[in-house]
């Protein structure tokens, strides 16, 4: 299995997507604004993957003007229906469909590692202008709590390793960031739960024994927890890098 046949399962389940993946906290938005060192009211901004507007609509709620970058056809169609104010160009990290110098703010929700940093990097460069920020964040399971730790564990052991593929930006690329980690928790049915699983790419792209798994799985969580509700406990992982106001474009 590919990581690129991983990035074209979601446009399959996109209207699934957008009705049970989580939201984010409101102090990420708070935290993105503080290391940028600029307010997102007004600023322009580009929501790079975007899928479904989860976080695009989250920034335009704090005043940003955002244009969504989406390279899928069904996620930019699910955007279309939930966003139709908003504008969305086709493309990828890759290679940004927008002019050098438009931005303030680059963001990347649950998306960097659908790009290649070799291209994504320059790319960000060139569309920031100086003193503007690239900020990159995924919402990760807080494996510290124990029904999680044991759900990823069985998950590792029936399909390997890298179910959860968000990967951060490395120091080796040259970017400069702050980190910044966040905790929050949302309470839902153990149904909405197995059907937010189902989301991600492991089961979007018919790996053998997804369907036996989730049954199963239904199966523990109600066992233990017999009200069939459960809370979710997530880490925000932040990085923001903010671009130095010199002729080489460097991350600073």
């Amino acid at each position: 299995m590919t990581t690129e046949s991983r990035a074209r399962s979601f446009s399959s389940a996109a209207a699934r997507y957008a009705a049970y993946r989580p939201s984010y906290p409101p102090a990420l938005f708070d935290a993105v604004a503080e290391l940028a060192g600029f307010p997102l009211a007004g600023a322009r901004v580009a929501d790079v993957g975007a899928g479904t507007g989860i976080a695009t609509a989250l920034l335009e709620e704090r005043g940003a003007r955002v244009v969504a970058v989406e390279p899928g056809d069904g996620m930019a169609e699910e955007f279309r229906h939930r966003n139709p104010r908003t504008p969305l160009v086709r493309g990828d990290g890759n290679r940004l469909p927008l002019a050098t110098g438009c931005l303030d703010l680059l963001t990347y929700a649950q998306s960097w590692h659908w790009t290649d940093p070799a291209r994504a990097v320059p790319e960000a460069l060139r569309v920031l202008r100086p003193g503007g920020a690239l900020a990159v964040w995924s919402n990760d399971p807080d494996v510290r709590v124990g029904w999680t730790a044991d759900q990823q564990a069985r998950i590792e052991a029936r399909f390997g390793p890298g179910y959860y593929i968000n990967e951060h930006p490395r120091p080796q690329e040259g970017l400069r960031f702050t980190v910044r980690r966040l905790s929050w928790s949302r309470r839902l049915t153990v149904d909405t739960h197995l059907a937010k699983l189902a989301t991600h790419s492991l089961f979007l792209v018919g790996e053998p024994g997804t369907d036996a798994f989730l049954a199963d799985e239904r199966a523990r969580l109600m066992a233990r927890f017999p009200d069939g509700r459960l809370e979710e406990h997530y880490v925000v992982d932040l990085r923001v890098a903010v671009r130095a106001h010199d002729t080489e474009g460097l991350f600073g």
